[in-house]
């Protein structure tokens, strides 16, 4: 990563020689050395090592603005024969770009650098610390780690880097019939003995799967919902949620929130919390955020995510949010629920670890439509008794982290993002669990 780091910077210089008068450009890079391990029937079926990395060059002229994307590769002649084509291919192309009145130009002296060192597998041990513990199980998954890399630069003399070192393993455990549980494993110090732990974890789980199913009839039950689900709940916070040019056009979620009209659970605090280091805090202007910024406080709205665009739109005070307003290292605080009472607490209703195909059924009332997945069970006096078969939900955000939030768990997990579709994905939410009254299963 030191090469990659010094042809970087090269490359941000002699683009800068290049500059004409009332030219503005930017240069943002995703990187990485990863290790992939693909596993199915607790076998290994594709394993190799990549390095990978783009480079998106931006030229603004005239209040126009377009980009060009192509690979780094680290090699200087290699990188510099792109970069100038890009630029090239850029001076022909913005002058018939129509004008854009909002255009944020880069502006600042803003500078960073994190590094953000792990202890991971040794490639070549990866395998065999994985595998012997799930040799006799029907598991299927896929193994990343390695460095990953993100830096910015710009004409106005920006200039940001971030490197991380993380592992994830995401696998599923799948019973004869089909039915799975699913469980991810990750973070920056691989521990073997945590490792052990989790896998215990789940194959209880999967011995449970064997009962025969429940059918659940449709209406509203107490349930627990692990952290894994709850962080799909709060992701979606991003989609039509905390962004104030959302709120500005109508189509919030929270817009009742912001206006009074409704109101959560003083036991309900969210904010976005960049002092675990697990994305950078710099945007795609360049721009810093606060390392702690509260959205949520005790049920009320302090704060939307506001970027330079929208404050130029609305006339607002950017916050350093990135170009979607999205969440970009959520935090919900944990409540007192201990983890050894929780099926005590729940009594009768449903304890629920994942769900998925979440979308908005209202969006201006807040209602979040889903399915249950992986691993939910039917319990009875605080005792697990069968699985159920999945069920559809439509509940309201101000009803469960609302008036029917009986309690969060005093511990969070890190639910870390495991994409690999055009890269490695970076980050991950701290979230507890919760224990709700009430929750409507619709189907």
């Amino acid at each position: 990563m030191a090469e990659l780091e010094i042809t970087f910077n090269r490359l941000v210089a002699a683009l800068l020689s290049e500059l004409q008068t009332q030219d503005h450009i930017k240069l943002e890079l995703a990187g990485e050395q990863s290790q992939f391990a693909r596993f199915n029937k607790a076998r290994v079926r594709q394993a190799g090592c990549i390095s990978d990395g783009v480079l998106t060059l931006y030229l603004m002229r005239d209040h126009r603005n377009g980009f060009r994307e192509f690979p780094f590769t680290g090699n200087w002649d290699v990188d510099w024969q792109h970069a100038q084509s890009a630029l090239a291919d850029l001076r022909r192309e913005v002058p018939q770009l129509p004008d854009d009145p909002y255009l944020v130009l880069p502006q600042g002296e803003a500078t960073s650098r994190e590094t953000h060192m792990g202890q991971l597998l040794d490639p070549t041990l990866a395998v065999s610390a994985i595998l012997p513990e799930v040799k006799d199980l029907d598991f299927a998954g896929i193994y990343a780690a390695g460095s990953l890399v993100r830096a910015y630069a710009d004409s106005a003399g920006q200039k940001h880097w971030f490197e991380t070192e993380s592992f994830a393993l995401d696998y599923s455990l799948f019973t004869e019939d089909g039915q799975a549980v699913k469980g991810t494993f990750a973070g920056n110090q691989w521990d073997q003995t945590a490792y052990v732990a989790k896998l215990e974890n789940s194959k209880r789980q999967l011995e449970r799967l064997a009962r025969s199913p429940k059918s659940v009839p449709r209406g509203q039950y107490r349930t627990y919902l692990a952290p894994t689900a709850v962080a799909e709940l709060v992701t979606m916070f991003s989609w039509g949620g905390v962004s104030e040019a959302s709120m500005q056009r109508g189509g919030s979620a929270l817009g009742l929130l912001q206006r009074g009209e409704k109101h959560l659970s003083p036991k309900f605090d969210l904010s976005e919390n960049f002092k675990r280091g697990l994305v950078p805090r710099f945007n795609e202007w360049g721009e810093i955020a606060p390392i702690a910024l509260p959205i949520i406080e005790k049920g009320k709205l302090v704060n939307t995510l506001v970027n330079s665009r929208t404050a130029k739109e609305y006339d607002k005070t950017a916050n350093g949010a990135n170009g979607s307003e999205s969440l970009r290292s959520p935090d919900l605080s944990p409540g007192t629920l201990a983890s050894s009472d929780i099926l005590k607490a729940l009594d009768t209703g449903l304890y629920v670890s994942n769900l998925h195909y979440l979308n908005w059924s209202d969006r201006p009332n807040g209602r979040i439509t889903g399915m249950t997945r992986y691993a939910c069970f039917w319990v009875e006096e605080g005792e697990i008794v069968a699985p159920i078969e999945n069920l559809r939900f439509d509940e309201s955000l101000y009803a469960c982290f609302g008036e029917n939030l009986i309690d969060l768990t005093e511990f969070q997990e890190v639910i870390p993002e495991v994409g690999t579709y055009d890269r490695r994905d970076l980050g991950g939410i701290w979230v507890p669990g919760m224990l709700i009254e009430n929750f409507t299963y619709t189907l």
